[in-house]
């Protein structure tokens, strides 16, 4: 670390004296040098030691780095001739009477106990300002700092005289080895919970597999979807999005300054969540084939439908409340530093699941030799996958206890409520729930006309156009959103979130830029990816639910190009939370809601049957292409008018006219194979495979020629995190 140039440098040096051999006359370092008689002094020539007693300028002995790293412009130099001649030690200062040495800079007097003290020209204290480098900064992040004295420099002139160098201090013997800081454990902490998300999302994904090779994609698994649907539809409105956004952050604050670390009220908040979804739960129970006809008056018209639904719905509504004790208990855990609990615990759900439905593959057969619909599975099959799915829930909640018990959290019931903040809590949640409300409203119209299509085209003869096909593409579609895009800005939030409170709109600007491009690189890409190769990405993955699967991949092409505002989208809406805006985000999410709704019902009553819920997937990309035009204006004029848009555009161009023929070259390889091998899972492999190596190679290809520097950075972050 740098510091500035300390004016006692030459003190208890054990420097030579004048009787060591020293010519008369001339100056010995750590002593001050007798005044030159006043007569002699010729006033056109300026000695800088003739007044400097302590030998504070001395410009042989500079410390030039310091000055490289002194921030001039950050503390600009008075006007020329305002500088103050610098008089005696200890007598009042005389007027100037002409400028200072034009050589020296940042000139530091030493200090003045009794007399009118001199300030530093660039108004920062010598003894207590330091100067770091960006190395310094990043290798000593975790490390405690002792803070400099600030009165050290009141007893230099009480210092004994200059010691000899056996009389010099021993030097002290080496530090022990640093202890990991904060900055590491936050960086472990990061990289467990994205592992956790990570592994959550595949074995997510896992079990829709299985999902589909035991009840397909059709009209029965709708039944199932909308069933398994309403419990976080449900939740999330009347509590779900309050506790993450408000309670959570009061959970926190009451860490930090009650007594007892945030106990009590801790289990107040989870006292509070047990007994309201106990409550909603059970009336959510007994209402729930009124539920399901609001979710999908389509299948209500269908008695036997409708059985199966509220039979599904009955056992999976239950698991809202452990969905509730689930958050809250993990984010008690990541308030105490224990975040791995929370991303992990999901995993086993998925595997429950998972066996559930391969029992019921074991004991009734695969989709494709049963044919599995709701007038021939039996109460025993709807039993099995009923239990399965809510002991996933329970297995999941339960799963957290002993991570309370090792974090010194005991939970206890307290019904204490009163006058310890929880109702303040639940006023300011407001515009979270309409914030979810939007999402739930828009929800709601998609899986009404969604189901209404699938069931007709089904009919038809064309399974897989439901919401089930809806609900798989997206999961699908979701996941490069999920991983490359929040691992981004994972790293970006805090820089941008710090920028913001500092006031600086500029550095707010190039971080969300960087996020923007560097995310791009792999989005992009991805985007075309679908578009090109959604069938056979499709027909591979869901090769065990039959012919519906080509249907899926239709929908999945239609959501491919939406992957890009969706992902812009999110990145934009960060910008807004990194200034604490919460409303902004709330309108946006309105339009988007209303964009996707009008869309789906335009798809729905324009378009045939098969064809309705393949345009419910574009109208969703189309909604947040608006959403995006709204927010990235707002975020503009917050930002000062200035987002760096002609960079992004110009990366996203780039990107874009790489990924064209990319994408034409691999769909045309892909239909192909196809065309050749058939459809089955031999051939969809095949075409899988031959595809996605012509569009990576013609993208490369064309991205080198294009100069696409965000490339680089993609590859230099992908391979540090894989350890190359």
């Amino acid at each position: 670390m740098n510091a500035p140039y300390d004016g006692d440098r030459a003190q208890g040096t054990g420097g030579p004296t004048p009787s060591q051999g020293t010519a008369p006359g001339t100056p010995v370092p750590g002593q001050v040098p007798a005044p030159a008689p006043a007569p002699d002094r010729d006033p056109y020539v300026q000695d800088a030691y003739d007044y400097d007693p302590y030998r504070s300028q001395d410009l042989s002995a500079q410390d030039p780095v310091a000055e490289v790293l002194y921030d001039r412009a950050a503390h600009p130099p008075p006007p020329p001739g305002t500088y103050q001649e610098a008089g005696p030690l200890y007598a009042a200062p005389t007027a100037p009477s002409y400028a200072p040495d034009p050589r020296v800079w940042a000139q530091t007097p030493p200090p003045e106990p009794d007399g009118p003290s001199r300030h530093l020209p660039y108004g920062d204290h010598a003894n207590t300002t330091q100067f770091v480098g960006v190395d310094s900064l990043v290798t000593q992040a975790a490390d405690e700092q002792p803070e400099p004295d600030a009165f050290a420099h009141l007893y230099r002139d009480q210092e004994a005289a200059p010691r000899t160098p056996a009389e010099e201090a021993p030097v002290a013997a080496p530090a022990p080895a640093k202890p990991a800081g904060r900055a590491s454990s936050l960086l472990k902490s990061s990289a467990l919970m994205a592992a956790g998300t990570i592994v959550s999302r595949i074995t997510g994904f896992l079990r829709t597999l299985v999902i589909a090779g035991a009840i397909g994609v059709g009209t029965f698994n709708d039944t199932y979807q909308i069933a398994n649907t309403l419990p976080t539809m449900i939740y999330v409105l009347v509590g779900g999005g309050a506790l993450n956004a408000v309670f959570i952050p009061q959970l926190v604050r009451a860490m930090k300054n009650d007594s007892d670390g945030g106990q009590a009220y801790a289990n107040r908040l989870l006292t509070l969540v047990v007994v309201l979804l106990a409550g909603i739960t059970t009336i959510c129970v007994l209402a729930a084939p009124v539920f399901i006809t609001m979710m999908s008056p389509k299948i209500a018209s269908d008695p036997q439908q409708m059985d199966v639904a509220v039979a599904f719905a009955r056992y999976c509504l239950p698991t809202m409340f452990f969905m509730g004790v689930h958050v809250v208990l993990g984010q008690i855990l990541n308030a105490r530093g224990r975040f791995g609990a929370m991303m992990w615990t999901p995993v086993l759900n998925n595997i429950v699941v998972i066996a559930t439905f391969g029992a019921f593959i074991w004991a009734f057969g695969g989709f494709t030799t049963s044919g599995v619909n709701a007038s021939t599975v039996t109460a025993d099959g709807v039993r099995l996958l009923g239990l399965g799915t809510l002991l996933g829930l329970t297995v999941q909640a339960l799963a957290m206890l002993p991570y309370l018990r090792d974090a010194g959290f005991k939970p206890r019931l307290r019904f204490d409520w009163k006058g310890h903040g929880l109702g303040k809590a639940a006023r300011l949640a407001k515009w979270t729930f309409f914030f979810v409300l939007a999402n739930q409203i828009g929800l709601v119209v998609v899986t009404q006309l969604a189901t209404w299509a699938g069931s007709v085209a089904e009919k038809q003869g064309h399974s897989g156009t439901g919401i089930t096909a809806y609900n798989y593409a997206l999961l699908l579609w979701q996941m490069p959103q999920a991983i490359i895009t929040v691992s981004v800005m994972t790293a970006v939030l805090p820089r941008i979130s710090r920028s913001a409170h500092d006031g600086d709109a500029a550095a707010v600007r190039d971080d969300i830029s960087y996020g923007l491009r560097t995310s791009a690189v792999a989005i992009v890409p991805c985007a075309f990816a679908f578009l090109a190769l959604g069938v056979p990405m499709a027909t591979l993955l869901y090769a065990g639910s039959g012919s519906g699967a080509q249907n899926i991949g239709y929908v999945l092409m239609a959501f491919g190009l939406g992957l890009i505002p969706y992902s812009v989208q999110y990145v934009v809406l960060r910008g807004f939370y990194a200034y604490e805006d919460t409303r902004t985000p709330f309108y946006n999410t309105v339009i988007v809601a209303a964009v996707n709704a009008a869309g789906s019902a335009a798809s729905f009553f324009l378009l045939p049957a098969r064809w309705a819920v393949v345009g419910m997937a574009a109208a969703y990309g189309l909604g947040y292409a608006v959403g995006v035009g709204v927010a990235w204006r707002r975020l503009k004029n917050r930002l000062g008018g200035d987002l760096d848009g002609a960079h992004v555009m110009r990366t996203y161009a780039r990107l874009t006219g790489a990924c064209v023929p990319a994408a034409a070259v691999a769909g045309a390889v892909a239909y192909g194979v196809t065309r050749w091998l058939g459809s089955g899972v031999a051939g969809s492999a095949a075409s899988l495979v031959a595809g996605g190596l012509a569009l990576a190679a013609v993208f490369l290809i064309a991205a080198k020629r294009m100069r696409i520097e965000e490339l680089n950075s993609m590859v230099g972050m992908v391979r540090g995190r894989l350890g190359r």
